[in-house]
C-alpha cells in the first residue's frame, strides 16, 4: 500500500526517498469495512482521506429521504472537504465505504503542522486539488449536456471499474437516473454490441 503513496508523492513533489518515508511513517493508514460511514451529512469534518485501496461513496439525503450519490472515490483519489464558506462548517454530504477500504487519514487540525514540517506537502495538496477540481469541472459540464445513455457511455469509458464495484441503485443515482432506466440502457447497449 505504501508504494501507491510513494508513487503519488514522487509524481507531485521532489521529496527525497528519506523525506517520503518520514511522511509515510507519520501519516496514519487505516482499514475500514464495507458500510463504514466516515462522515455523516451535517457533521463537521475533522479528517480528510486518500484512497489507497477500495471505493468510497459521497452522497446526500434529500428532503424526501432519498440518497443522492454525487461521487465515488477510488484508488489514488483524495477526499477533501470544502466547507470554509459555511458559517457552521457542516458537511452537505455523507461519506461511506462501498468496499473494504484502506485509506490514508489526515487530521485537519494537524494539517498546518505537517505543511510547516514538510513544505512540499502543501504544494502537493494544491496540485491534487487542482487536478481533482479540473476533472470535476469537466465531468459536470459533460454530465449536464448529455443524455442518460451518453452518461453511461462516458462512465464506461472513464471509470469502467465502477460498473462491477458499485451497487446498481447507487450507480443509477450517480448517473441521475432510476435503477430501471439504467437496466434498460445496459440491455439496449448489450443488444447493440451483439
Amino acid at each position: 500500500m505504501n508504494n501507491i503513496l510513494f508513487n503519488y508523492m514522487s509524481r507531485l513533489t521532489s521529496l527525497s526517498e528519506e523525506e517520503q518515508q518520514m511522511i509515510v511513517n507519520e501519516i496514519p493508514i487505516e482499514e475500514y469495512k464495507k458500510g463504514t460511514v466516515l462522515l455523516r451529512q451535517g457533521e463537521v469534518p475533522t479528517k480528510c482521506y486518500f484512497v489507497l485501496n477500495g471505493c468510497i461513496r459521497q452522497y446526500s439525503i434529500d428532503e424526501e429521504g432519498n440518497e443522492v450519490t454525487s461521487n465515488f472515490y477510488t484508488e489514488e483519489q483524495a477526499i477533501a472537504f470544502f466547507i470554509h464558506h459555511k458559517l457552521d462548517k457542516s458537511s452537505d454530504y455523507a461519506i461511506a465505504c462501498v468496499e473494504d477500504s484502506v485509506l490514508v487519514v489526515g487530521d485537519l487540525d494537524a494539517e498546518k503542522d505537517m505543511y510547516t514540517k514538510y513544505t512540499q506537502l502543501e504544494s502537493m495538496t494544491r496540485k491534487m486539488i487542482e487536478e481533482n477540481f479540473g476533472h470535476v469541472q469537466a465531468e459536470f459540464a459533460a454530465f449536464i449536456a448529455s443524455s442518460p445513455e451518453e452518461r453511461f457511455k462516458a462512465l464506461l469509458m472513464n471509470r469502467p471499474s465502477l460498473i462491477d464495484r458499485v451497487p446498481q441503485h447507487q450507480l443509477a443515482s450517480f448517473l441521475g437516473i432510476t435503477p430501471e432506466s439504467l437496466s434498460r440502457i445496459k440491455k439496449r447497449m448489450n443488444r447493440e454490441l451483439k
